[in-house]
């Protein structure tokens, strides 16, 4: 009886522990792709999902991916955070050179207002270019299903 107990107690909390990564995945909305604006041999994009706008901590995730043929050109993104109580925050950058990598930048609070910035970047210059900025309101996806 005794083995039976503790089992029921270790697949509880194994049960409860996966409700709140779940019910983080429910609220998530697909915002669709961002792309950055077409260099002479490619560009960047990325595949855009991010956190309902009452969350204490936003976060904008996905798949970023380089379609830059250049050798010393790969795909960057990164947000700005426009923060409830006033100011904004820089996420730090993602990158790869790679054709596909996942990435999530997180804000620091609540917010009412999230830029996202997907660009190509230059990794000899170490300098981001033809940048596209998509800027993301509540009141834009208010309708949007989950």
């Amino acid at each position: 009886m005794g083995k039976q107990h503790v089992i029921g107690a270790v697949l509880a909390f194994v049960i409860g522990a996966g409700l709140p990564a779940q019910a983080e995945a429910a609220a998530r909305i697909h915002w669709g792709p961002v792309q950055s604006s077409a260099g002479h041999s490619g560009y960047a994009k990325a595949d855009v999902w991010i956190t309902g706008f009452s969350a204490e901590t936003f976060a904008v995730s996905g798949k970023l991916y380089d379609r830059d043929k250049h050798r010393g050109h790969c795909a960057y993104v990164r947000a700005r955070f426009h923060y409830t109580g006033g100011g904004t925050g820089w996420s730090r950058p993602s990158s790869t050179c790679s054709a596909k990598k996942s990435f999530r930048l997180a804000s620091d609070g609540e917010i009412n207002r999230v830029d996202v910035k997907v660009c190509l970047f230059h990794t000899g210059q170490r300098k981001a270019f033809q940048c596209h900025v998509d800027v993301i309101k509540p009141e834009i996806i208010a309708n949007w299903p989950q």
